[in-house]
């Protein structure tokens, strides 16, 4: 079947088409941060343990890490916007869940419910861009997958005091309540802004178990789960879990190369070396984010001594500098050139926290925190316009998905990372650890960028 011909529109990617896309896209990295804030009245009032509490957050990191690939498929079988109005429609009703939960076992229900729910938005957010790119004939929409990127990393960093502003105001239960509005506001958008899928992109004749895939799904799951718990405390590995999810990989492997109708083309994967390094990259860029922003932040606050509040105010230049720094990039499609600076940038910034001990002057912590924001951007972007590019247009969605999951895979890393460096207290030398950790991140990066020769400096 031959692709349609480029259409010719006057503005393909008018405020009104992206802004419900971004706003989608959004909700889950703002659920991933929004409930800190709130774990402590919760375990309050719930009469639970705070360790208890800490399971909603990785409750929404385990279901979408596993959810964002799956709807991904779904959008590929029943259509993009189809999948998108459905995602925000599980956010509300995991709003309401939350909002109205009696016991601990109903809220983690709930955050089950908003990740598979916001794990719909990126995925479909693409396949949507990548399907108006092609029939307008457009090329890559760098300033539109740059949007994509600022609406995640913004939202992500707005989700501390967005939810301690709520928490203040309505009590705990206000950061779930929150998302019914929201997801309202997105799915009113998409319906009045967002073409319908066409036809032959809805149900097709197919059942259902073979256009799903249930068995390959379950089997990924598998796969992630055990990898995402043995992740979580390498202080203590529970070294068995490695066993399970080679078996887990394994059988998934197996199924996926038999299945008619595949929930993921293993063989596209594993032909498409650089779509393969595009992963790893961003896990390894989303591990170094995440050990900056727990990492640093944690020392900041007991090794620097820094009030929350003043902890707050020094990460964010972090963010700020990263929206910049991804526009800018995304408006000039820079596609090598912006992974090889990523990796450079990670390099630089760990070489500075070499040098950085807790008599450090504040101008030198908001220093760090820039450079650290230029690779965050330079990163997100990057390794964004490269699954663009390297991945075929009837795989995007669930592509986009895989790359959500390998972020997850890395923001968990991190966490032992940060666990093992620093034991009972953020120290000076555990900080030198974590710097010497994030240079190595950032040498292997570089290497994998520099690997991707076939990548042109400038994306069409």
């Amino acid at each position: 079947m031959t692709a349609p011909a480029a259409v010719i529109v006057k503005k393909p990617f008018s405020r009104r088409f992206v802004a419900p896309l971004y706003w989608g896209s959004a909700m889950n990295p703002i659920n991933s941060s929004i409930i800190a804030t709130a774990l402590v009245g919760i375990a309050q009032d719930l009469h639970a343990t705070l360790a208890s509490a800490a399971s909603l957050v990785a409750g929404l990191y385990l279901a979408s890490a596993v959810a964002q690939p799956t709807m991904g498929k779904l959008s590929t079988r029943f259509g993009a916007r189809r999948i998108f109005v459905l995602g925000l429609a599980l956010v509300a009703v995991g709003g309401l869940v939350g909002w109205l939960a009696p016991t601990m076992g109903w809220l983690l229900a709930s955050r089950v419910i908003l990740g598979i729910g916001t794990s719909a938005g990126y995925p479909t957010a693409m396949a949507l861009i990548r399907k108006r790119a092609d029939d307008t004939g457009t090329g890559i929409p760098g300033s539109v997958l740059g949007g994509l990127s600022i609406a995640g990393q913004l939202t992500a960093a707005l989700g501390l005091p967005i939810g301690g502003l709520l928490v203040g105001l309505a009590g705990w239960r206000a950061v779930f309540f929150i998302n019914i509005p929201l997801a309202v506001i997105g799915i009113i958008g998409t319906l009045l802004w967002i073409p319908a899928d066409q036809p032959e992109t809805g149900l097709r004749r197919e059942s259902l178990v073979r256009a799903l895939d249930p068995l390959g799904i379950a089997l990924f799951a598998g796969t992630i789960a055990s990898l995402l718990v043995f992740l979580s405390d390498l202080e203590n590995p529970t070294w068995w879990l490695v066993g399970v999810t080679v078996a887990f990989a394994v059988a998934v492997i197996l199924w996926e190369r038999r299945a008619s109708i595949p929930f993921i083309d293993l063989p596209m994967i594993g032909r498409n070396r650089p779509l393969q390094r595009t992963y790893v990259r961003n896990f390894l860029t989303l591990a170094a984010t995440y050990v900056v922003l727990y990492g640093l932040s944690q020392w900041l606050e007991e090794g620097r001594g820094l009030t929350p509040t003043v902890v707050g105010l020094v990460l964010l230049p972090m963010s700020v500098i990263g929206a910049i720094v991804s526009a800018v990039i995304a408006r000039r499609n820079w596609l090598r050139g912006s992974l090889i600076s990523t990796g450079a940038a990670i390099v630089a910034g760990g070489i500075v926290l070499v040098f950085v001990t807790s008599q450090a002057h504040i101008i030198v912590l908001i220093g760090v925190s820039l450079l650290f924001g230029i690779a965050t951007g330079l990163g997100a972007v990057g390794n964004q316009a490269a699954l663009y590019e390297q991945t075929p247009p009837d795989e995007i969605a669930v592509a986009s998905g895989l790359l959500r999951t390998s972020g997850y895979i890395g923001a968990i890393f991190s966490s032992s990372v940060i666990a093992l460096t620093f034991g009972e207290s953020a120290t000076d030398g555990g900080l030198h650890i974590i710097a010497y950790v994030f240079a190595g991140i950032g040498i292997v990066a570089t290497m994998l960028a520099l690997a991707d020769r076939a990548l042109p400096w400038t994306a069409k």
